[in-house]
C-alpha cells in the first residue's frame, strides 16, 4: 500500500527487490493513481484485490494508516507492517494516533509490526519487505529497533563473514507484537541457531525475561541495549516512544536470563557469529596458541578480565608439544611456537589437535600471523596454511571444542582464512574482538551449566500470602492510607519470619516511660504518623534514651517537632524500640521497575548508601543462590567476613532476610515499595531498625450493576 514508480520510495524499492530476488508469492501494488508498476497491475484499495492477501506493507503517511487498516480488515488481512513515523515516539498526538491504529487492528484481528519500522525480511522465502538487496542468508535471526543498525549488521555479515540471517524484523515502536513474541517464534524456528538483538526500549520486560529464560536453554541470544547515559536514554525514548535506558537492573536481569549482553557495537555481530557457529565452552578454560609473546600476553590479560581461566596443560600435553616445536618454544599456557611454524604453518594444526585433546582445555584461541605466512614469508607456505585450515575446521566438529582465530592478515583475505570460515571457525583482525568472542562462548557455557538453578522470572502472586498479613494491608486501605506505619510494616515482616525488634506504641508520655522500663536498657523513640514517612527530617527520632524522665522529655519533643514539621499530620503516637547492638548497617529495598516489575536492591546502608552507591539489584523473585550473589557483587562484601581480626558477621541471616523480602512482594501484589534501612547485621543474627512499606493506589470498588 503506497506502491510507487519513484525509485527513492519504499513503495518502489520493496517491489523491485521482491521481483529481483524471485519471491514466489503474489505481489499486489496498491495505488489509486497508477494502473501498473513494474508490470504488476495496481489496485485502488486492498479490498479490491481478487486473490487472498496474507500481509500488507503500509508505506503511506501516518495519518492514513487507520483507514488503510480498516480496508485491510474488510479483506481479511491478518498481518500488517507499518513503516511510517509520527506515532507514539512523537508525543501526545502521535500516541493518540497509535491507540487508534491499535483499536482498528484489534477489531479486525490484524497483528502489526511497527509502526516506525524499516520492515521485515524472511530470507528463507525471499520475502524481502525492506528493499535491502542481497542480504546474506544464514542461521542468525536479527531483531532491532534501528534500521541503521540492521544495515550495519547485514553489511558486516556480507563483507566480513560467511554467516547470514534467517529473518530480520524491525521492531519499531513495539505497539502490537512485542519482543517476547518474536523471541518465542525464533526459539521454535528450526533454521535459527542464534538471535541477535539491538534494543532501545521494551514495553513488557518481564514477559521478555520469561521467554528469554526458555529460549537461552537451546539458543544463544546476543543483545546490545542502548541508552546507558541520560542523553542516550532521551534519544532512545524519542526514537521508539518506549521506556529506555540500560540500567543496572536491566543488565543484571538480561544476564540472569542467559542473554549475552554486549556493550560495544563492533562486538555485536562477531559474538552472534561465534555463538551460532561453535559449541559453548563447558569448563570456562581456554588455551592460547600464538606465534609471538606480545599477542599471547594481551590475550591472556583480556580473557582473565572477562572471567575466563587460562589453565595449566597436562604434562603429557606439554611433552607432545615439545616433540614438534623448537627448544625455545613455551609449551605452558599460553603456548608460543617461537618460530616453529615459520617454514611450515601446518604445525598450527598439529599443535591445535594436541591442545584440544587436553581435558583441561575447553576451547582454543589462535593469535598472530596465521593466514599471512604465504604473504609474509613465501607464497609456497599458503598451501600449507590452507591444509592447516582444513584440518582445524574438521577438528572443531570432531573434538566438539571451539577454535577462534585472530589474524594480522585478516584484511588481506587469504584463502586459508576463508576456508576456516567455511568450516564455521570465525576469524577476526581485532585481538580484542577475538578475545571477546571466545569469552562469550565461555560465558554461555557457564550459564548452561547452572541453567536449572536460574529463576524463570515468574511471580507466583498471593501464593505465600498470610491471612493476618492481608488483614494489615486491608486495614491500611480502609483507613485511607497508602503507607504502613512502622509498627505495621514490622508486624508484616515478623509474620514471614523476619527478625524485627519488639516495639511498643505509646500515645502518652507515661505509657512511653512504662514501655521503655519494661524493655530494660536503652531505647529509641520514633514518631508514628502516616503523614511523616521520613522521621529524621521531622526531628522525630531520638536515640540512646534511658530512665523515665529522659523518655518522657523525648516523647514531648518528638510530638512537638512533628506538629511543627506538619501541622495537619495524623499522629498515631510514638514508637518505643530497644537500642540494638553494634554491627554493619545495610539496606534492603524493593520497588516497581518500569520495564521489569518488582525488583530488589541490597547494599551498604545508613547514610552511606547515598554516598557510596554500593548496591546490587535483582528482578524478583530471587533464589538463595541469587541472594548470595547479590551480597558478593557489592564492593563492601568483604566487611561481612570480618576485617582486621574482627569476627565474621551473620551472612546466613542476611540471605534469609533477602528471601523473606522476595516472599513478601510475591505474597502481596498491593505493595509498591519496601525500604528496610538500616538493617544491622550482627555477628549472630540481625536487627531491622526501620521499615517502610508503601502500597499501590487502593483498587477502585465496582459500582452496583457494573460488570467485573
Amino acid at each position: 500500500v503506497g506502491a510507487s514508480k519513484v525509485p527513492t520510495k519504499r513503495g518502489y524499492q520493496t517491489i523491485r527487490t521482491l521481483l529481483d530476488e524471485r519471491y514466489e508469492g503474489s505481489i499486489y501494488p496498491v495505488n489509486p493513481k497508477e494502473k501498473s508498476i513494474m508490470g504488476l497491475k495496481c489496485y485502488t484499495a486492498v479490498s479490491e484485490i481478487p486473490g487472498e492477501v496474507d500481509v500488507a506493507l503500509i508505506a503511506t503517511p501516518a495519518r492514513t494508516v487507520p483507514a488503510v487498516l480498516e480496508d485491510c480488515g474488510k479483506k481479511g488481512v491478518r498481518g500488517a507492517i507499518i513503516l511510517a513515523t509520527g506515532f507514539g515516539e512523537t508525543g501526545t498526538r502521535g500516541k493518540a494516533l497509535e491507540r487508534e491504529v491499535l483499536d482498528v487492528a484489534g477489531r479486525h484481528h490484524i497483528r502489526l509490526i511497527g509502526p516506525n519500522t524499516s520492515g521485515m525480511i524472511n530470507l528463507k522465502d525471499n520475502l524481502n519487505l525492506v528493499g535491502l538487496k542481497n542480504s546474506p542468508k544464514g542461521d542468525i535471526a536479527l531483531l532491532t529497533q534501528s534500521g541503521n543498525m540492521a544495515l550495519t549488521l547485514i553489511t558486516e555479515a556480507k563483507l566480513q563473514s560467511r554467516k547470514g540471517f534467517t529473518y530480520y524484523v524491525g521492531v519499531g515502536n513495539e505497539a502490537d507484537i512485542r519482543f517476547h513474541e518474536y523471541l518465542e517464534f525464533f526459539r521454535q524456528d528450526p533454521d535459527t541457531r542464534a538471535i541477535l538483538m539491538y534494543v532501545e526500549g521494551m514495553r513488557e520486560g518481564r514477559k521478555f525475561l520469561q521467554q528469554a529464560y526458555k529460549t537461552t536453554e537451546t539458543k544463544p541470544v546476543v543483545l546490545l541495549k542502548s541508552g546507558r547515559s541520560s542523553t542516550g536514554k532521551q534519544s532512545a525514548g524519542s526514537h521508539t516512544g518506549a521506556l529506555a535506558g540500560m540500567s543496572e537492573v536491566a543488565k543484571g536481569a538480561f544476564e540472569r536470563a542467559g542473554i549475552i549482553v554486549i556493550e560495544n557495537s563492533d562486538e555485536l555481530f562477531p559474538a552472534a557469529e561465534s555463538l551460532s557457529s561453535l559449541p559453548p565452552i563447558k569448563n570456562n578454560q581456554i588455551a592460547i596458541l600464538a606465534d609471538g609473546g606480545g599477542h599471547a600476553t594481551i590475550a591472556a590479560d583480556t580473557l582473565t578480565d572477562l572471567g575466563v581461566k587460562i589453565p595449566e596443560l597436562e604434562e603429557k600435553t606439554q611433552a607432545k608439544l615439545r616433540a614438534i616445536l623448537p627448544d625455545g618454544a613455551s609449551v605452558r599456557n599460553p603456548i608460543d611456537v617461537a618460530g616453529g611454524t615459520d617454514d611450515n604453518p601446518a604445525v598450527f594444526a598439529d599443535c591445535a589437535n594436541i591442545i584440544l585433546g587436553d581435558p583441561n582445555v575447553g576451547g582454543l584461541l589462535i593469535v598472530g600471523l596465521f593466514g599471512g605466512y604465504g604473504i609474509r614469508f613465501a607464497e609456497s607456505l599458503a598451501l600449507m596454511e590452507e591444509d592447516a585450515a582444513h584440518q582445524m575446521g574438521k577438528m572443531v566438529k570432531r573434538r566438539k571444542k571451539a577454535i577462534i582465530v585472530h589474524s594480522l592478515y585478516n584484511s588481506e583475505k587469504p584463502h586459508s582464512l576463508d576456508l576456516l570460515r567455511y568450516y564455521g571457525v570465525p576469524v577476526y583482525g581485532s585481538l580484542d574482538i577475538a578475545c571477546k568472542c571466545i569469552g562469550v562462548l565461555a560465558q554461555y557455557g557457564r550459564y548452561l551449566k547452572s541453567y536449572h538453578a536460574k529463576s524463570d522470572f515468574v511471580l507466583n502472586w498471593e501464593a505465600k500470602a498470610k491471612p493476618e498479613g492481608q488483614q494489615i494491608i486491608d486495614v491500611v486501605y480502609k483507613s485511607g492510607r497508602s503507607a504502613l506505619l512502622e509498627a505495621e510494616a514490622k508486624q508484616l515482616l515478623r509474620l514471614h519470619g523476619a527478625a524485627v525488634t519488639s516495639d511498643a506504641l505509646a500515645t502518652t508520655e507515661d505509657a512511653a516511660a512504662d514501655a521503655a522500663a519494661a524493655m530494660g536498657g536503652k531505647v529509641v523513640l520514633k514518631i508514628s504518623s502516616p503523614d511523616i514517612l521520613h522521621k529524621s527530617d521531622a526531628k522525630g527520632v531520638q536515640l540512646n534514651l534511658s530512665g523515665k524522665d529522659q523518655v518522657k522529655k523525648a516523647f514531648r519533643e518528638i510530638i512537638r517537632n512533628a506538629n511543627a514539621y506538619k501541622a495537619d499530620a495524623r499522629i498515631e503516637g510514638v514508637l518505643i524500640s530497644p537500642m540494638v547492638g553494634k554491627g554493619i548497617e545495610v539496606i534492603i529495598g524493593t520497588k516497581i521497575d518500569d520495564q521489569f516489575g518488582p525488583v530488589i536492591m541490597y547494599g551498604l546502608g545508613g547514610v552511606m548508601v547515598e554516598i557510596l552507591k554500593d548496591v546490587s539489584f535483582r528482578v524478583l523473585p530471587i533464589s538463595r543462590r541469587s541472594a548470595q550473589r547479590m551480597i558478593a557483587e557489592t564492593k563492601s562484601h568483604p566487611i561481612l567476613d570480618g576485617a582486621r581480626g574482627d569476627k565474621p558477621y551473620d551472612k546466613k541471616a542476611l540471605i534469609n532476610l533477602l528471601l523473606v523480602c522476595s516472599e513478601i512482594i510475591e505474597a502481596y501484589p498491593q505493595i509498591h515499595e519496601m525500604d528496610l534501612n538500616p538493617v544491622i547485621i550482627h555477628h549472630e543474627g540481625l536487627s531491622i531498625v526501620d521499615a517502610r512499606i508503601l502500597l499501590k493506589p487502593a483498587p477502585k470498588e465496582e459500582k452496583p450493576g457494573t460488570a467485573a
